[in-house]
Parts: structure tokens; C-alpha cells; sequence
């Protein structure tokens, strides 16, 4: 699974990059992406699109946006949002069959940029003789970001009519391959820069080599122990992805 990521990266930067429009909204007005080291579902994230400028005319143009998402997919047809755990994950290999992502996996899809994700393992406390869960935080060993397949939806409260809609999302998860399967049996699936414009294309499905991760994508992937500080969702900042050692934690907190 994938319920913890870092991300550094503000909107401006990755429309640069990416030559998109941002299309998130100003600061000031709330509502804008987080940036950080330490994102947890129901936070706004940003997200990668394309998208028509007439989404009712097909010859209209075709545009790469960046748009403000709440991390946890509200489906459309949903009457409320619902209390409990949100759906910030989503199974590569049966979303297209579930009813919360089936829609969205045919005409919604979308890139989450990060830095790197957590996951966490449990492991003995010599201290204590308790379980605690030891946190690590996966990057590329080059520094560069990673793109996460992402479906999305627009979900419009029925009891405000003149509101706009939420848009939400989740991020669609593969199983994990080589030393990925020592910290745990799930990874956020990648998505090559080669795969975006057939990943993000709003016309047509994805093909189903798409929900595959790239060739040796564990060979381009650090596998860093990091601080338990990042096992609270408040703590916040660069350290919570410096790499520590066994000497480093020496009270290890319980997740």
C-alpha cells in the first residue's frame, strides 16, 4: 500500500516542468496542494491531468493540467462523504471492477508526483522486548521524482447545489518487486515518462501493460531506514527522510 508520501514539489514547479497549466487554486483562497515530507490521505495533493478544454467536444484541445485533489476518492455517485477510512489506495489489477473506481479507471486517470514513499516494518525492540514499526522511506537514487498512477474523480454534494465539485483521488498500487518485497508485498505503481500521455488520456482505457511497474525499477529505487518521527502525521519536515542507522533510534516509537 502507499499511505504516506513526500512530496517537494509546489504546483508552479511541476507546471513548469511539464509544460501544463496550473490550474490549482491561489494560497490565499485555500484549498492548495501540500507540500512536504510527511502527506497522508485527506490531504489536498496535486495531481497530473489531461484534459479538454470542452469536455463535450472531442476535437477540442487536449491539455496537460495540474489540478488540487483530496487524497481519498469520493466516488461520484456517492450520496455523502462518508466517515471511516478514506480510499486512498486502489488495487492496479481489479480497480477497473470496483464499483468506487470503475469510472474513473476508464476516463479519469492521473499521475501523482513524489519524492518517495513510507512504509513501515514491524521489528523486535531489544529495549522492550514490544513489536514497533520501523519506518523507510523509498526514493530514487538519483534524486529524481516519481510519477504515481492515480485515478480521480468529481464528486458534487447534493445538498449544495451551486457548490463546485470535490475533486479527489487515490493512488492505484502493484505488487511489490524484488528488494521492494522485504519492506512489503505492495508499492505504488510508476509510471515511466514514455506511459504518460497513454495513462493520461481521457478518450480510451488503459491498456493493461500499463498497470505494470517499469523494467528494474527496484535497481533505480533507495531503500532508506528513516527517523520514527515521520509515525506521526503532525511531525513535519527534511529530517523525516534522512537516512538513520540502528545506533540513531534508540527509543523507537510504537505507530
Amino acid at each position: 500500500m502507499c499511505g504516506r508520501y513526500a512530496t517537494t514539489a509546489d504546483p508552479a514547479t511541476l507546471a513548469a516542468e511539464l509544460d501544463a497549466l496550473d490550474e490549482t487554486p491561489k494560497a490565499e483562497g485555500g484549498g492548495s496542494p501540500r507540500v512536504g515530507y510527511n502527506i497522508a490521505p485527506t490531504t489536498t495533493v496535486a495531481a497530473v491531468v489531461d484534459r479538454r478544454d470542452d469536455s463535450n467536444d472531442a476535437d477540442s484541445p487536449l491539455r496537460r493540467r495540474i489540478r488540487a485533489m483530496r487524497w481519498g476518492l469520493v466516488p461520484h455517485w456517492s450520496k455523502e462523504i462518508k466517515k471511516g477510512p478514506p480510499l486512498f489506495n486502489a488495487r492496479a489489477e481489479s480497480a477497473a471492477d470496483k464499483p468506487a473506481f470503475r469510472t474513473s479507471m476508464k476516463s479519469k486517470r492521473c499521475l501523482i508526483p513524489m519524492d518517495g514513499w513510507f512504509e513501515w516494518v514491524q521489528a523486535d525492540d531489544p529495549a522492550t522486548g514490544k513489536l514497533v514499526k520501523v519506518p523507510y522511506f523509498m526514493t530514487p537514487h538519483d534524486g529524481s521524482r516519481l510519477y504515481v498512477a492515480g485515478v480521480w474523480s468529481a464528486w458534487r454534494d447534493p445538498s449544495a447545489h451551486d457548490a463546485p465539485p470535490l475533486l479527489s483521488c487515490a493512488v492505484l498500487t502493484t505488487d511489490a518487486v524484488g528488494s521492494l518485497t522485504e519492506i512489503h508485498d505492495r508499492m505504488p505503481l510508476v509510471v515511466s515518462p514514455d506511459c504518460w500521455q497513454a495513462w493520461l488520456a481521457p478518450d480510451r482505457p488503459a491498456a493493461e501493460d500499463l498497470l505494470h511497474p517499469p523494467a528494474d525499477f527496484d535497481s533505480t529505487i533507495e531503500i532508506r531506514r528513516v527517523s520514527t518521527k515521520v509515525n506521526q502525521v503532525r511531525n513535519e519536515g527534511s529530517d523525516l527522510i534522512v537516512p538513520v542507522g540502528d545506533a540513531d533510534e534508540r527509543e523507537p516509537q510504537l505507530f
